[in-house]
């Protein structure tokens, strides 16, 4: 059986809906990964062969003014999985994200460049990896972008705003792969397949800016909105952003034969498959 901890989110729905039956979910209210008696008592309980865990604080400008909170939930939260993963024999299956590194490489990051995190959400995700090592039999997989049918996005933020204004400015010097839960789960599932461990990257193919993300959601969708360009220092938000933060997925690819598709396909996917709020 594999355990999805925060089946609820964005992620957890795919992972649960991709696995079907061969899966279980926890979510707050039935497990607390801060807590390792909460962790251990779970965990004792429904015996998984692997753990996969998709909770995270992920409000990136909010962990810099609640970093405790960060360190707990994307850092001490995964040592109590990895501890008690460990005890009971299975995979540990971690969710990380390209903000551990700092964006400088000026090339695609693979899964050995060091981690250079800017802001307290990196910082907080990097513990969180270190952490996923207490238990040998585990798998790290670094992600970015992410957007899905089950929570708050920039997807569903964009078509938001085009209902009520027909122009935009939105951040054009940060680079990255806009990624689909739904694409992302699938790279995961092919990694559980395959009983890889150790670290992966984990993206839709090809890159865009967020302005680039933004003027081909509104070219897909039909609608006329003009995306204006800013930088990010304009933007001027509490938590830095890594610019050039694009993820290469080769070792995926080479040890699985998944390549996720690209960017722009997977987006023209989603929104031909969302349900209108």
């Amino acid at each position: 059986m594999i355990l999805v901890v925060g089946n609820k989110g964005m992620l957890g729905q795919e992972l649960m809906a991709l696995f079907g039956s061969a899966a279980r979910g926890v979510d707050v209210g039935e497990i607390d990964i801060t807590d390792l008696v909460s962790v251990q008592r779970v965990l004792t309980t429904l015996k998984p062969r692997v753990v996969v865990n998709a909770a995270a604080y992920t409000d990136v400008d909010g962990c810099e003014s609640n970093s405790e909170l960060a360190l707990q939930v994307n850092g001490e939260g995964v040592a109590h999985l990895a501890m008690i993963s460990k005890e009971i024999d299975a995979k540990l299956v971690q969710v990380s994200t390209d903000y551990v590194f700092d964006g400088r490489k000026g090339s695609p990051y693979q899964e050995d460049d060091a981690p250079a995190p800017l802001s307290v959400y990196g910082e907080s995700k990097l513990a969180g990896e270190m952490n996923t090592c207490f238990n040998p039999n585990h798998l790290i997989v670094r992600t970015q972008w992410l957007y899905g049918h089950a929570g708050k996005n920039f997807v569903e933020t964009m078509l938001k705003l085009a209902a009520e204004r027909d122009t935009l400015t939105v951040v054009d010097d940060q680079i990255g792969s806009p990624t689909w839960t739904r694409d992302l789960a699938l790279a995961i599932k092919a990694l559980i397949d395959k009983d890889c461990r150790g670290t992966y990257h984990a993206a839709n193919a090809g890159v865009t800016s967020w302005n680039g993300f933004a003027k081909e959601i509104f070219r897909l969708a039909g609608l006329k909105v003009e995306v204006a360009p800013m930088t990010t220092e304009e933007l001027g938000r509490p938590a830095a952003r890594p610019l050039y933060s694009t993820l290469d997925c080769g070792k995926l690819s080479a040890d699985t034969g998944f390549s996720p598709q690209p960017w722009q396909d997977a987006l023209q996917r989603y929104l031909e498959l969302r349900q209108p709020n």
